[in-house]
């Protein structure tokens, strides 16, 4: 019999790690361990049931821009194992994907469950003991590894540790000594109360740009109102890549937006134009090619102008409509997550870990793979792939 290989932990790195591993060394004892009754469950919810698996950016340094902690520890995995070997790796079991316009890939199926069936499928014809319903409470490093669970001890030669971004995984491998770094949230949308959005869920701008006051963060893109304050790319990335700092603010600070993605200098000539062509025009009725009509009017409202023409505009309020269209400043009071996205920014400090191997540097034969490291990404199929890498890169070392 060859290597006994413990997998703790039943998401997509666990699954993807027994899998390989089990593929390569058909004589090893492969066995996956799930605390719960459900296995893949974030597979399952991704993308809107979709699962949206990987990217479609191939370059390691175009992958890395994408992870605010982890980035050049990634590098070189992602020389070895990249997006394009999961698609290939699927495709090769039957699933065949499609990249959209912004460069995520789905399944054709547009099927999260097409994915659970392969792994699944995989598991059954590799033969891999799956055990569910089943914690392990501590493990321990003898001649063997050995895992205890709430109903036996099994002993290992190699255990791999996928149990995502969950207290129980961390403080097992705190008990070890392993160091673990902050916990926060990350990718949230920003909780706000203001007249100025409220009741305009829907309304977006195709290219704003949104700065945490008192801090360098800043971020470009899409913005989107919604029932509760704001949310779309711009301020997922902003959530991301700030993460630390926000938390450090307990989830109140100020933004300041730029709805346009164009100067106040531009703004001020654009309008000193429409007073020339369109003096007699009420300035509610105009409608901008930049700006959503109902927030235009909404904007204003706001401002006293609903029946004053171009013509009657004066340059204080002028200048008060340009500030709120280029520097708005919006209070925010929270942050609202959804579970199909939520991701933690923290985890198993990088530095415990051997990038070659995925394997902990001061105990050989631990393997982690996936979240219960301190790596996050953006959206667009950038956290799954970090488990797909490190699940083959840890196949290769076993």
């Amino acid at each position: 019999m060859g290597k006994r290989v413990i997998v703790i932990g039943g998401g997509a790195a666990g699954h993807f790690s027994a899998i390989n591993i089990k593929d390569k060394n058909p004589k090893y004892q492969v066995t996956l361990i799930e605390k719960t009754s459900k296995t893949l469950t974030k597979v399952k919810i991704s993308g809107g049931g979709r699962c949206n698996v990987t990217n479609g950016r191939q370059k390691p340094g175009d992958l890395i821009k994408f992870y605010p902690r982890g980035q050049k520890k990634l590098y070189k995995p992602f020389e070895r194992f990249n997006t394009k070997n999961i698609q290939e790796w699927l495709y090769k079991r039957g699933v065949a994907t499609h990249e959209e316009a912004d460069q995520r890939i789905f399944p054709t199926t547009n099927n999260s469950q097409t994915i659970i069936d392969c792994f699944e499928k995989e598991m059954d014809t590799l033969d891999i003991e799956l055990i569910r319903n089943c914690a392990v409470k501590k493990i321990v490093k003898s001649t063997d590894w050995l895992i205890y669970t709430d109903t036996e001890i099994r002993a290992a030669d190699a255990v791999v540790f996928s149990t995502g971004a969950t207290k129980s995984g961390w403080r097992l491998l705190t008990e070890l000594g392993l160091k673990v770094t902050q916990i926060v949230p990350s990718l949230f949308t920003f909780n706000i109360q203001d007249d100025r959005i409220n009741e305009l869920p829907g309304v977006s701008f195709s290219k704003a740009t949104v700065r945490v006051i008192g801090s360098k963060f800043t971020e470009i893109g899409p913005l989107l109102i919604t029932h509760w304050g704001l949310s779309g790319p711009s301020i997922l990335k902003l959530s991301s890549i700030a993460a630390l700092h926000l938390n450090e603010c307990h989830y109140n600070f100020q933004i300041q937006i730029n709805f346009i993605g164009q100067t106040a200098q531009v703004w001020r000539e654009v309008i000193d134009k429409l007073k020339k062509v369109h003096p007699k025009k009420l300035i509610k009725n105009y409608k901008m090619n930049q700006i959503p009509h109902r927030y235009w009017e909404r904007l204003v409202q706001k401002l006293e102008l609903t029946e004053t023409p171009f013509a009657e505009l004066t340059k204080k309020k002028q200048n008060r409509l340009i500030e709120e269209l280029t520097q708005a400043l919006f209070q925010v009071t929270g942050k609202s997550t959804f579970k199909e996205e939520f991701v933690s920014a923290g985890g198993i400090d990088l530095n415990e870990i051997n990038f070659e191997t995925m394997e902990a540097k001061r105990y050989p034969g631990l393997y982690l793979a996936g979240e219960v490291l301190d790596i996050d990404a953006l959206t667009g199929g950038f956290n799954f792939q970090a488990c797909w890498t490190g699940g083959w890169i840890i196949s290769e070392a076993i």
